[in-house]
């Protein structure tokens, strides 16, 4: 008797279990379907990098002299490519264009560094995905003028190519991690401090180097005295998961548009606008890591160990979650001295009644009510009917805030902080709404102003007006730089 109703739930379990391949297959059919529609595949969508570094065959002992020669030819090979590519035109990667840095001035798509002939201690800084070590220019100088020795490694796939984060592993930007930290230590001797740096991906690779410390024990690989963390990439949307399924058929050229999220115009000199299914799934990969090692540090008790974690975060944040962020890093963490600084929606905004519930409500999710270990600043508007802002500090295990007004204010037409603005001054010659011109790189991204019909442009106008600046940067730097030892007074 037992038998034959096993039979029957086995065949039924059986095709439920069909119907749901099929299901997800047509799914990715559909999707492949779909990727056709995007626009054609540019050169610079195809072209293999050999010269890029991969960890899987980079020799054991590979420094970060080596790693720098090595981008050297990569970059000539990059531009030997694109010459023989011949695709005229005015966006950054055509031949003529004005888009990026001009002949004689610094390119920011590279690694870069300076060391101090006495420094103070170290910082290591690591930027975003499809971004570049541009975009964090502006904390290498807070750093710099500190006296800090200062390395920002390019990240394998980055400042290239789009192409190049189609065959990148995570893997690859960890290992050059360690080189460059390995590196920093030498520069700085063993007693000075260090900090690192990430901004949204790179918050994740910091992360992910400094519990490695927390298992290892290796002096040349140091663990830092402190973490900031802008924008970090500690959890990501549910359907980051799928990115590793989507390009399923693209290995039949019908299809070959399928490997990629988007297939955009490329007008920014220092950040792809074309994004590979490759490079999402990568960061997925890289984020299930982490958020696996903190539960596993803390089940250990080696959490006891991790150095202070100072954090900004938008409450907005369509790239990664910022519920990840407050819930599946802050909330773990020991009574070390950590901080979560929080940006606020602007609710004194003429938008303010527009927002949908879940917006205006999201600050209320994060904030909660639970005993805390770590301080939590909200920077938010005073009151609902000024423009101007207030910093509302909670200290650990604290209900109640203290609450201090700062000279500071959300400009009238911005309605929130986003996930990519909070490392960018607003006179920034790039990102910022009122650059400075003392730099010009073709093209001013914080100040583009979209006023024509729907639909008529392949970059949505969304994206397009995407605050790409803080205006709360200043005391942003201020509240980092508290955290760098004080100078040595001079002898009187």
């Amino acid at each position: 008797m037992i038998l034959p109703v096993f039979k029957r739930w086995f065949r039924r379990a059986l095709l439920l279990g069909a119907l749901a391949l099929l299901a997800a297959l047509g799914v990715l059919l559909v999707h492949a379907f779909q990727a056709r529609s995007m626009p054609d595949l540019q050169p610079w969508h195809r072209i293999v990098l050999p010269q890029e570094f991969h960890a899987r065959t980079a020799r054991a002992d590979f420094t970060w002299a080596d790693y720098l020669a090595a981008e050297q030819k990569l970059f000539d090979e990059v531009h030997a490519q694109l010459a023989a590519a011949a695709v005229p035109g005015p966006l950054r990667y055509e031949a003529g264009s004005r888009i990026g840095p001009q002949q004689g001035e610094r390119d920011w798509n590279r690694s870069f560094e300076f060391t101090p002939a006495t420094p103070r201690g170290g910082v290591l800084l690591l930027h975003g995905l499809t971004d570049s070590p541009y975009s964090l220019r502006a904390l290498a100088a807070l750093y710099e003028q500190a006296g800090f020795a200062v390395i920002a490694p390019r990240l394998p796939g980055h400042g290239t190519l789009p192409a190049a984060l189609v065959e990148v592993r995570w893997q690859d930007w960890a290992a050059v991690v360690r080189i460059a930290m390995r590196e920093l230590r030498a520069r700085v001797g063993p007693d000075r401090p260090i900090h690192v740096v990430g901004y949204s991906n790179g918050g994740a690779l910091a992360l992910d180097y400094v519990l490695d410390r927390l298992d290892e024990n290796d002096s040349d690989l140091p663990l830092p005295q402190q973490i900031v963390l802008l924008s970090p990439m500690i959890g990501l949307r549910p359907y980051a998961s799928m990115s590793r399924w989507l390009p399923l058929f693209s290995g039949l050229p019908y299809f070959e548009k399928s490997r990629w999220i988007d297939i955009l115009p490329e007008f920014n000199p220092f950040k792809y606008n074309s994004f590979p299914t490759n490079g999402a799934l990568q960061s997925y990969l890289l984020t299930v890591a982490v958020q696996a090692r903190i539960t596993a540090a803390r089940a250990r008790g080696r959490l006891d160990r991790l150095p202070p974690i100072l954090a900004f975060q938008s409450v907005l944040d369509s790239t990664v979650s910022s519920a990840a962020v407050v819930h599946g890093l802050f909330d773990r963490l020991p009574a070390n001295g950590s901080e979560l600084v929080l940006f606020d929606i602007n609710r004194a905004s003429l938008l303010a009644p527009m927002f949908r519930s879940a917006a205006a409500g999201e600050l209320e999710v994060l904030h909660g009510a639970a005993p805390r270990n770590y301080r939590l600043d909200i920077i938010g508007n005073r009151r609902a009917d000024t423009l101007e802002v207030s910093e509302r500090v909670f200290a650990p295990g604290a209900d109640s805030a203290v609450e201090q007004p700062l000279p500071l204010a959300y400009p009238a037409d911005v309605y929130s902080l986003a996930h990519v603005a909070l490392p960018f001054a607003c006179d920034d010659p790039l990102y910022g709404l009122w650059p400075r011109q003392d730099e010009d790189y073709g093209i001013r991204i914080g100040t583009l102003s979209l006023r024509g019909e729907r639909g008529a442009l392949v970059v949505s106008a969304e994206q397009l007006n995407r605050l790409t600046c803080n205006p709360f940067h200043s005391w942003l730097e201020a509240r980092i730089g508290s955290t760098l030892p004080a100078a040595t007074p001079a002898p009187g």
